[in-house]
């Protein structure tokens, strides 16, 4: 028994030994890593900053399929005195995002919901930004 914790004890201090002798890691620390775009949806604009997707990469291409947690820019057109939407809304898209190193086109779609004036409806944009 003394043998086997001997060598046990021999062996965790090697290995300690040996990885303590590796080098020094780099930390690098990034302000922003994602994605920004701005466009063109439904008579309005939004800015997204990407968001989870499932990617298809080849450097220096890369085309993702996902979720676009996005700021809708857009005024609404109601008649005087009637309740209208702030001009700036949250909303979730979804859409196919292309990448060129640091060149991003996008095409999202985005549900309006329906109101009193039109029925509910989805809406095809397209969108330009930049890689971090």
């Amino acid at each position: 028994m003394k043998k086997i914790l001997f060598t046990f004890f021999l062996m965790v201090s090697l290995t300690n030994t040996v990885l303590s002798q590796e080098a020094e890691k780099k930390i690098v620390t990034t302000v922003w890593d994602g994605i920004v775009i701005v466009g063109y949806v439904d008579n309005g604009g939004f800015i997204n900053f990407g968001g989870p997707s499932i990617k298809l990469i080849s450097k220096p291409y890369a085309i993702g399929l996902g979720v676009l947690p996005s700021l809708k820019i857009k005024e609404d057109k109601v008649a005087a005195g009637q309740t209208k939407n702030a001009i700036f809304t949250p909303t979730l898209g979804a859409g196919i995002t292309f990448i060129y190193k640091h060149l991003v086109i996008q095409t999202p779609i985005y549900y309006t919901g329906k109101n009193a004036k039109s029925d509910g409806k989805w809406n095809i944009g397209i969108g330009i930004g930049y890689k971090f």
